[in-house]
């Protein structure tokens, strides 16, 4: 079984939509729907926004369900000027630029526990689903993801999270799923498609771009599964 965690219900209304016999539970305040996406048993929800939520949801699809695979899929913002709106990314690693304690001599981003920095992602679906989002005539970005509890609002922060931990795109919950896989030895994928360049404060991007971002990517994500 796979899991797919998404933030927003945007980003899973389709996927739902999607699952044949499907049967919804409530788990704490998260409502889990289980069914097939074509012949691949699925479990998906809405964890809510940030890295808390999504890692404990990544937690339950683990213990309670079986997955022996997570996804987070949703939108992210740019940090690089070669990652352009309504581009998807597969990430290569998450990192969790908010995660500091070198105050006691670690390096910036060190998630303590499992000790790293950079959280590696399946290689196996990226080049899988790049190879069949080429078929469709789209192309598949890869890069470091950086997760955060935070927006990221301006130049400076965009700069930052680019400078320091080589990222191309970043979001509030890829990082958090993929400590609590990694920290399980579940293979993980952050798979986003982007809305807005981050770090411009002053535009509405996001807003505008949201529902078709999330929209597209879920019905090129479930396709793709579907065929497997």
């Amino acid at each position: 079984m796979i899991g797919i965690v998404t933030a927003m219900s945007c980003e899973a209304e389709e996927v739902r939509k999607a699952l044949t016999d499907a049967v919804t539970e409530k788990i704490g305040a998260v409502e889990y729907t289980k069914g097939f996406i074509g012949s691949t048993e699925a479990v998906v929800a809405v964890c809510g926004i940030g890295k808390v939520f999504a890692g404990a949801c990544a937690q339950t699809m683990i213990v309670n369900y079986g997955c022996s695979h997570v996804f987070n899929i949703g939108v992210a913002g740019s940090l690089s000027d070669s990652l352009d709106i309504k581009q998807i990314i597969s990430a290569s690693a998450t990192v969790q630029h908010d995660m500091d304690t070198s105050a006691i001599g670690d390096p910036v981003g060190l998630i303590s526990g499992i000790n790293v920095i950079e959280i590696p992602c399946d290689s196996n679906f990226t080049e899988g689903f790049s190879e069949f989002l080429c078929a469709k005539g789209e192309k598949l970005s890869k890069g470091i993801i950086a997760t955060g509890d935070r927006f990221i609002k301006t130049e400076e922060d965009r700069k930052y999270l680019s400078e320091t931990f080589n990222a191309v795109a970043g979001e509030m919950e890829g990082a958090a799923v993929g400590q609590i896989c990694y920290a399980n030895g579940v293979p993980y994928n952050d798979v986003r498609m982007i809305t807005d360049k981050a770090g411009n404060s002053a535009n509405d991007e996001y807003t505008c771009n949201l529902e078709e971002c999330a929209v597209r990517l879920a019905q090129l994500f479930i396709e793709y599964i579907a065929k497997e």
